[in-house]
């Protein structure tokens, strides 16, 4: 019931349309049912002495004429069913895109990424052609049968009922081979999306693959999977191969019945030779609506299968969403932050991240973190892009709870490098303008000099055009990290987050960028997490997490005076520096 509902939601637009395709099909179904009376005509009144040659060849032309009107109508019902068909796999495509979209990060852990594409590609055909040709035989078959139906009673009532005694077995089989069809299906399509997944993981592992020389391996890994892949199909080809022969078998039946049923009450003389002719052309007929019942099995077998799929990633709810207490007249930000005695942890886990976190920046100040690997650094600025969601009031923006700023307002507002940096396969110039997409060729230049890239951007056989690759496969680690950089700072928004972002880039050139960004940023907030004391130095408050909570404030002079856990990590990374040396 819920899958007719989706169905019907996504066929409602359309309703002119379709109104139109089936008329049209009513049309040419109601055109196909005058040829055997024609010919029945012809045959009962041949031996009349009015009936001459030309009358063979009028009903002839008659019979070319309605041929030539159901070809263009057939052509109507089809551009108007699978226009329809095309325009809904679209819709539901890009529903499916944009729920994607809304799901938190939480959801993306747990679905692979090529199951996901999977469902966006090979389920929405088999939906497709459900909402396509599954349709358009739905229809026809329901007209066929009973116009069919109708003109053999006409014809004769009992010939009729001989006729149609072996159909009720139709729907026996429909239910048999119809659950199996739909399981069979489901694991079939859950095979195909496993080996979508496995396929896209070692592609995008191809160089970890090929430096630890794990191409045999992966092989066989991929292999197997398109074995079961085979090993499914197979199994559904067994059972959809007995399907049709089945069928046949009734209809053989049927015509064995009509045949000798039809014959003697030909010879009687209860019905003519005309009549037993149409009859005939009218079981051929029926046929067809038999044999259809079967691919509107499978086609709907097959899309709900894979409507059921995407309706349950389409059920699945976004964590993060604008709350009741969103304020909509907030349009921008000013940048101040505040921390209030937060307290997180992941919600499948009782182990406390952060404990009693409290500290304010003010716009235009930059503040550095620091801490060991683990402490809760990112978490925090997960937090405040609301990447996960923070308790309530713990978190303030501009002196207002983030829960009031609309989320799209804030993350526009926020600009943040990371040290896992993704970038598109194409331009160095469309991904930095991915920050921002109207932008002119000026600002472009001064974002990749305040990166310090726009040297080695002139350097590329393109320039600036030059595409990069999957990932930016031909860029340096540091490349990479300059160009994310870039890509945030075409944004010019309020607060910029730099979070390990020069974990890839040398001493000098991350001197160069920050001396770059304490011109630039003069009336931003910049939040700063790095391993490098040098990174920090000049930042105007450092805060110290240990064991999820803030154990030092302050500069760095002061932290340097106060000999804690700051002090023991400059102090490392001295004794570090000079043993390079």
């Amino acid at each position: 019931m819920k899958n007719i509902k989706t169905i019907i939601s996504y066929l409602k637009p359309y309703k002119k349309t379709i109104f139109l395709g089936v008329c049209c099909l009513i049309i040419v179904d109601g055109l196909q049912m005058i040829v055997p009376k024609i010919i029945q005509h012809i045959i009962d009144f041949m031996h009349l002495p009015d009936f001459s040659l030309m009358t063979i060849f009028k009903f002839s032309v008659l019979i070319i004429i309605l041929a030539v009107a159901m070809s263009i109508l057939r052509y109507l019902w089809r551009l108007l069913f699978f226009q329809n068909a095309y325009k809904i796999e679209r819709k539901i495509r890009n529903d499916y895109y944009d729920h994607l979209q809304k799901l938190s990060s939480k959801f993306f852990q747990n679905h692979n990424t090529g199951k996901l594409m999977a469902y966006a590609t090979n389920d929405l055909r088999a939906v497709r052609m459900l909402f396509g040709i599954g349709v358009v035989l739905a229809f026809d078959v329901i007209l066929m049968f009973v116009a069919t139906l109708s003109l053999m009673i006409n014809i004769n009532f009992h010939l009729t009922i001989y006729a149609i005694i072996p159909m009720p077995i139709v729907i026996f089989i429909m239910i048999f081979f119809g659950r199996k069809l739909h399981h069979l299906f489901g694991k079939v399509q859950k095979t195909f999306a496993t080996m979508s997944d496995s396929v896209q993981e070692s592609i995008s592992g191809i160089r970890v693959i090929k430096s630890f020389v794990r191409e045999k391996a992966y092989k066989n890994r991929v292999g197997e999977i398109a074995f079961d892949l085979m090993k499914e199909n197979l199994h559904l080809t067994k059972i959809w191969g007995m399907f049709f022969p089945a069928m046949f078998a009734i209809i053989g039946i049927s015509l064995l019945l009509t045949l000798y049923f039809g014959g003697t009450k030909t010879i009687l003389g209860e019905i003519t030779i005309g009549e037993f002719v149409a009859f005939n052309s009218y079981l051929h007929m029926l046929i067809w609506p038999v044999i259809a019942i079967g691919w509107i099995v499978n086609l709907f077998q097959r899309g709900t299968a894979s409507l059921n799929r995407i309706q349950k990633i389409m059920d699945e709810k976004p964590e993060i969403v604008d709350t009741k207490k969103v304020d909509k007249s907030i349009k921008k930000i000013d940048g101040k932050i505040e921390f209030r005695n937060l307290t997180f942890s992941y919600p499948d886990s009782k182990h406390i991240i952060l404990n009693g976190i409290s500290f304010s920046v003010n716009r235009g100040e930059t503040l550095a973190i620091v801490g060991k690997t683990g402490e809760g650094k990112s978490t925090l600025i997960k937090l405040l892009t609301r990447i996960n969601n923070p308790p309530e009031n713990s978190i303030f923006i501009d002196n207002k709870d983030i829960y009031k700023v609309p989320l799209s307002i804030l993350r526009k507002n926020i600009a943040v490098v990371t040290q896992d940096i993704f970038l598109f396969s194409t331009s160095i110039e469309e991904n930095i303008k991915f920050g921002k997409s109207e932008v002119s060729g000026k600002e472009i230049v001064n974002v990749t000099e305040l990166a310090h890239f726009q040297h080695e951007i002139t350097e590329f056989s393109q320039k600036i055009k030059s595409v990069i690759g999957e990932k930016g496969v031909s860029l340096s680690g540091g490349q990479k990290q300059r160009l994310a950089m870039a890509r945030a700072l075409i944004k010019n928004a309020p607060i910029l987050i730099l979070d390990d972002a020069f974990s890839s880039v040398d001493t000098q050139t991350e001197n160069i960028i920050l001396e770059n960004l304490q011109k630039h940023n003069k009336n931003k907030t910049t939040l700063i997490i790095a391993h490098r004391i040098s990174t920090m130095q000049h930042a105007d408050k450092i805060i110290v997490l240990d064991k999820g909570k803030i154990v030092e404030k302050g500069n760095h002079e002061k932290l340097l005076k106060s000999g804690g856990l700051y002090y023991d990590i400059y102090q490392k990374q001295r004794l570090k520096e000079e043993l390079k040396i």
